[in-house]
């Protein structure tokens, strides 16, 4: 099953926060399409969760250094 989600992050400051975040999410299996946003505090991700989940996701965003509300 295909489902979409839209996180509150903090700590995203310019693009390469948004890039480094889109990288450790794209690199995760099951991850089909992320959009990272600093300007909005936002990272929207497409995952399959018969292959990854929004913890596993949170994770890997917080792994990053950056805050998951």
């Amino acid at each position: 099953m295909i489902e979409s989600v839209v996180l509150t992050v903090s700590g995203m400051k310019c693009g390469g926060c948004e890039a480094i975040v889109t990288g450790k999410l794209t690199a995760v299996d099951g991850v089909l399409a992320v959009k990272a946003s600093s300007k909005d505090k936002a990272v929207s991700v497409e995952f399959d969760t018969a292959k990854t989940g929004l913890n596993a996701i949170k994770d890997v965003i917080q792994a990053a250094g950056y805050s998951v509300q």
